[in-house]
This record gives structure tokens, C-alpha cells and sequence, in this order.
């Protein structure tokens, strides 16, 4: 009998294992069950975390790391990576001013800045990349990328001609812009966005209300927040000719998508539906018996944009049975099940605390590996 063939592609487990480790868990667990199992990884990512390694991983390239300044003006060390024979470069936001820098207080919340990430972008252009991707997760910010146009050589004015505060608070006291200094290389290059959301810059689905609180935001500081949110997309309007108050994916990242398509001409793409595409994953499928994919969280937010969902929807347009292995999930999980998703299997054996399930996931992942394949199994002979 010709061996079995599973496809495993799943996301990061957040703060616990990336994506190439819960592949390999995975594997563990299948070959436990059928160990002549042909299983093919793929790490994958929906531009977050991981986004940039699974590029590479795919693609071939170098990684390479810049000093920046960090969210709140410290330096840290961001990495990039230059792929395509270094004719593309791709840049994951959250190494320049990702949440985990800082913690998560309404005053740093309020100073956060992409400053950082224009700075990244700044040395993948002198290393010679005409095409870059940045993708838009994990931010501590809610600047609406004017720290990135800064960095860029942009200028953000008060009423009396002085350059604003860094972060979200600057922007209650910006009267005009000046892009007139933008880096003129900026012209020369393709820029990309990469996102799983399609939040407007402003309003109640905007970066601030939606995003806002889990970056440290007070709820008492929310309508006062987007109120200069709102303000710099006018002024955006006004002196950059950039309408992206409604524009969808804007929001992404503090917002960060609404200034790298002002500053940088970025198009807008699903970060899924890119990574899938560029690591050719659907090629891999054919033939396949079985699809694993996962991530950390599963719940109603799975279907819109998250990779375990864009896995499914390219297995099942070659009728193969998907799997999901989770962290933890939702009561209700219907939507998920509507794109394509058989199966979910949680990685909790028993009561734990959150520590305790991050510190065993080289346990519980291979444990869910094996139901994977034996619920699998069992189908088939049901059939």
C-alpha cells in the first residue's frame, strides 16, 4: 500500500512554539501511529509573527539584522530577510516595534512609534530590495504609521512648526504634513502589506477601538484616541492626497497599514492568501490523504484572515479532510467548520494552568498528532 501522505501547515502556538516546532511536533505524533507517513511541513504565517520564516524557508534568502530604535526610542535589534536573490525583502513589524518590547500600559501605549520599522525598511532598500513585504502583526502601536513616515523623512507639524511627539498622543497636536522629504528611493520600490484584518483606520471597527485595549489603552482614553486618528487621516487627505479613514486593512497594526499605503504607495493584501501562494503549499497538496494545519487560539476571529482557514479552503478545492490542532478553542466553532475545517483537536489533556499547557507543548502536540491521523484512520474505515 503506497504510503500516506499528510500535509502539515499550521501557525505559531503564540508565545509557546513557532510554527516550524508544531510541524515537527506533529510529525512526531503521525509517525507514532504510521510510521512509514510521508509528511511534508510547511511553517506558515498570515503576516505576523513567523511570516518572515516561512519566506525564507520557502523561497530561500538571508536574514539579516539592523539596530533600531524600539517602540519607546530604546534600541533593539530587528531582523529582515532578503529573498528572490535579494530582489525582495520582508519585514515583520513587530521586530521593530512589536508589543513584546514594551509593556502594556496606557502611557506607553499612548508614545509607542513605528519610528523603527522605517528604519528597517531604510536598510533593506540600501541592501538593494525593489519589492517589500511588511506584515502588520503583533504592534504595540497606534500611531498610524506616522513614526515609519518620520523615519522615511516625512515631517509631522504642530500649529507652530514644530516636529510632534512620537506615538498616538503626537498626533493630537498635528496640523499639517510635509512629505516633501520622503526618501526618494521610496519611488523605486513595490511596497506590500501584508494582514489578517480588515479594520478601517477610524471609527468603531478602527485600529484604536478594536486594538486599542489590548496594547495597553485606557477605556477612558479610546474616543479621545481615534478623535486624532480621525484628525490625521484629514490631514492626511489634505496634504498627502491619501484617503484611508474607510480604506479596509488601514487599521492593521495601529494603523501602520494606513501609513505605508500614504508614505509608500503598499497595496493592501490577505497575508494568508499571499504566504500560501508564495510558498506554493496547494502543489504540495496534490495527492495528499490528509491536511493538518493550527494555531494557538481558535475562535470566531479563525475565519476571518487566520491561516488554518486559508490552509482548509486550498485543501478542500482538492476534496482532502482537514484537521485543525489548537491551543485552546471557542464554544462555538461554526464558522470555522463552514471554510473547510473538519476536525478540531485541543492540545489540553487535562486541567492546567496557561503556563503549564505552553510549557508542555512538546507533549501535548505529538498527543494531538496522533488523534489527528487516528481520527483519520478511523473515517476511513467507516467509510
Amino acid at each position: 500500500m503506497a504510503s500516506l501522505i499528510v500535509v502539515i501547515a499550521s501557525d505559531t502556538f503564540k508565545g509557546s512554539a513557532s510554527s516550524r516546532q508544531v510541524d515537527d511536533l506533529l510529525a512526531v505524533g503521525i509517525h507514532r501511529v504510521v510510521p512509514n507517513a510521508n509528511t511534508i511541513t510547511f511553517p506558515i504565517a498570515d503576516g505576523g509573527e513567523g511570516t518572515m520564516d516561512a519566506l525564507v524557508s520557502a523561497c530561500g534568502g538571508e536574514v539579516r539584522s539592523v539596530a533600531v530604535s524600539g517602540p519607546l526610542g530604546g534600541a533593539v535589534n530587528a531582523h529582515y530577510a532578503l529573498i528572490d536573490g535579494g530582489d525582495e525583502a520582508v519585514i515583520e513589524m513587530a521586530e521593530a516595534s512589536g508589543i513584546t518590547f514594551i509593556d502594556q500600559s496606557p502611557e506607553n501605549a499612548l508614545h509607542a512609534s513605528t519610528f523603527g520599522v522605517g528604519q528597517v525598511v531604510l536598510a533593506a532598500i540600501a541592501d538593494g530590495a525593489r519589492k517589500v513585504y511588511v506584515g502588520l502583526g503583533g504592534s504595540a502601536t497606534s500611531d498610524g504609521g506616522a513614526g515609519l513616515a518620520k523615519a522615511l523623512g516625512a515631517r509631522f507639524l504642530d500649529e507652530s512648526g514644530k516636529g510632534i511627539p512620537c506615538g498616538a498622543i503626537g498626533l493630537g497636536s498635528l496640523a499639517s504634513i510635509d512629505a516633501s522629504g520622503l526618501d526618494p528611493r521610496l519611488a523605486d520600490v513595490e511596497f506590500v502589506a501584508l494582514t489578517d484584518v480588515r479594520n478601517p483606520l477610524c471609527g468603531a471597527d478602527g485600529a484604536v477601538y478594536v486594538y486599542g485595549p489590548q496594547k495597553g489603552l485606557a477605556s477612558k482614553d479610546l474616543a479621545r484616541v481615534d478623535g486624532w486618528m480621525r484628525h490625521y487621516s484629514e490631514v492626511l487627505l489634505r496634504d498627502v492626497g491619501s484617503d484611508v479613514a474607510a480604506l479596509p486593512g488601514a487599521g492593521a497594526a495601529g494603523g501602520l497599514g494606513a501609513g505605508l499605503v500614504s508614505f509608500c504607495g503598499a497595496s493592501i493584501v490577505s497575508g494568508i492568501d499571499f504566504v500560501l501562494q508564495k510558498i506554493e503549499l496547494e502543489k504540495a497538496m496534490t495527492g495528499a490523504d490528509l491536511v493538518v494545519t493550527g494555531e494557538g487560539r481558535m475562535d470566531s476571529q479563525s475565519a476571518n484572515g487566520k491561516a488554518p482557514v486559508g490552509v482548509a479552503r486550498l485543501a478542500k478545492r482538492h476534496g482532502i479532510p482537514v484537521v485543525a490542532v489548537v491551543g485552546s478553542r471557542a464554544d462555538d466553532l461554526g464558522n470555522v467548520y463552514s471554510q473547510g475545517i473538519d476536525l478540531v483537536i485541543p492540545t489540553v489533556t487535562g486541567p492546567m494552568t496557561l503556563q503549564e499547557c505552553i510549557d508542555r507543548v512538546d507533549v501535548s502536540v505529538p498527543i494531538a498528532g496522533e488523534s489527528c491521523i487516528r481520527a483519520y484512520l478511523l473515517g476511513k474505515a467507516l467509510r
